[in-house]
């Protein structure tokens, strides 16, 4: 999964008035027709203009939301085509359709060098189910298949494994490249010491990349909902706080297995629910039976950020609490700045899920504060728990 062929590994006079399918992420969020955050977008940019100058004929794929396969008008593209011309400085073609005859007359009337993104691609439910006719009908339309799309590689999906089946030449875009290479070394070899901080609601979502993690990492800093479920393993009273009942046996065993480079929060901000939110600083892990933690305490923040710094490399994926609530956002602002901070002193800083990039916003913390910045949250955990990604796997190896 790791040697695969990239973008740049064609020869020239082989992508030139060729057309190249780039399955793209530009699952970005979009409310009445604005896009608020285009980073997955601009990520995607060096790939369609190395594409561009080399004179391909450029079809764009991608997926948004959650249609089901329905027609929905708030998660169309079109914006998206909209934003693609002024980073790019070239006219971006949006095609309404995704198969079709229309789709092929256009595609065939692209200049070598022009750029078309087709809809989104889940308006049609066949994306999801990997059907081999749509597969093949979206195959059709190129002659070459790029994979950019780190975030949806671990999907089999019909864009992102079904239709590269149907390609000679299918190779990683320079996003998943970089993804790749970076994901590889912190999955064998990572500098040291290495530091893994993770958060979020379940950890049944990433107990894959957690064992993986547990047994490389020198220490493991835990917040969320995950952290809530370890300290009821250890018979602590977390209140009415987020726990995975059925993953306390798991985390007992972690505990015995890795408890010295285990950390847990040792207070927390709590509230007697979302809605009543009055706001108190729980210590010494007591928190009441009618009351949620809802954030990591300042004593927490504390401690961890002083585990956040220095040579080595640093790994964050989840949120330490409702981050998307400024009473309780402070605990994963910390984590942010001090991940930034760290950056600076010479840390290997990746952070990785949609969550903690935003999170990573809303602390005002810059993309050069963080050396790698993963635009697949989902796709990092299964890579680094070493579990095959449909959407790599299939691709050409390098050589």
């Amino acid at each position: 999964m790791i040697n695969k062929a990239v973008v740049s590994d064609i020869p020239d006079d082989e992508l030139k008035g060729k057309k190249v399918f780039v399955r793209v992420d530009f699952n970005v969020p979009i409310k009445d027709g604005r896009i608020s955050e285009d980073y997955r977008i601009r990520r995607t940019v060096p790939t369609i203009d190395y594409l561009v100058e080399k004179g391909a004929k450029v079809i764009l794929g991608s997926h948004l939301g959650r249609p089901k396969g329905r027609d929905l008008p708030g998660l169309s593209l079109r914006p998206i085509a909209f934003r693609l011309t002024e980073l790019l400085g070239r006219d971006v073609k949006f095609s309404p359709k995704i198969i079709g005859k229309d789709v092929h007359y256009e595609v065939d009337n692209l200049n070598n060098g022009g750029v078309m993104l087709l809809e989104n691609l889940r308006f049609h439910i066949e994306e999801r189910n990997n059907d081999e006719e749509f597969a093949k009908e979206l195959a059709s339309l190129a002659d070459i298949y790029v994979n950019d799309a780190f975030g949806t590689s671990h999907r089999a999906h019909a864009s992102t494994y079904g239709m590269a089946l149907h390609f000679e030449k299918k190779v990683a875009g320079f996003v998943v490249n970089k993804e790749i290479m970076f994901m590889s070394s912190m999955l064998m070899n990572p500098l040291k010491p290495y530091v893994v901080i993770v958060g979020g609601a379940k950890i049944k979502d990433k107990i894959g990349a957690m064992k993986n993690l547990m047994e490389k990492a020198d220490k493991v800093l835990l917040g969320g909902g995950i952290a809530y479920t370890f300290l009821k393993a250890k018979d602590v009273p977390i209140g009415n706080s987020i726990c995975e009942d059925e993953m306390v046996p798991w985390a007992k065993e972690a505990l015995e297995k890795y408890g010295e480079k285990i950390f847990l929060p040792v207070d927390h901000v709590v509230a007697e629910s979302f809605e009543n939110r009055k706001t108190s600083i729980v210590v010494d892990n007591e928190i009441p039976d009618d009351y949620h933690g809802f954030d990591i305490g300042p004593k927490t923040m504390t401690k961890y950020s002083s585990l956040i710094k220095g040579n080595g490399t640093i790994f964050w994926n989840g949120p330490m609490g409702l981050f998307e609530d400024s009473d309780f956002s402070s605990g994963t602002t910390q984590i942010a700045r001090s991940m930034a901070l760290a950056t600076w002193r010479g840390a290997t800083t990746v952070i990785g899920g949609g969550d903690t990039i935003s999170a990573m916003r809303n602390a005002e913390v810059l993309d050069l504060e963080i050396t790698h910045i993963s635009t697949g949250g989902g796709a990092s955990l299964e890579f680094l728990g070493g579990s095959d990604l449909p959407g790599i796997t299939v691709l050409n190896d390098k050589n």
